[in-house]
């Protein structure tokens, strides 16, 4: 995998959103359900481990889960998936998804 800091900006696809060469992107998902008290953060952490993606998880007080997930286009979509349906044990109701610019990280954290 390529790192996003390595790689130039090749155009402007819209105001606040960049297109990288090489296809790294970062996404921010907010999860709503009951997806907390699930495992939701440790289980979305080993399967960003097993996609090679990087970003961070946490939930947050209102009871959602919020991540930024970065990588490979294929990679962002297969994670977003996931968290569309989230572990054994989490009922998903809807996620929120917004297009970020790529940092460059390459872990995966739960932060909170």
């Amino acid at each position: 995998m390529v790192r996003a800091d390595e790689l130039p900006v090749i155009r402007g696809v819209r105001p606040g959103r960049r297109e990288y060469a090489g296809g790294v992107i970062r996404r921010r998902v907010v999860v709503h359900g009951s997806v907390q008290g699930v495992g939701f953060r440790y289980t979305a952490r080993a399967q960003a481990s097993r996609l090679g993606v990087g970003g961070w998880v946490r939930n947050r007080t209102d009871g959602s889960v919020e991540a930024e997930i970065e990588g490979d286009e294929a990679s962002v979509t297969a994670m977003l998936d996931w968290f569309a349906a989230g572990p054994r044990g989490a009922i998903v109701e809807r996620t929120e998804v917004s297009d970020l610019d790529p940092t460059g990280q390459r872990e995966f954290l739960v932060t909170g």
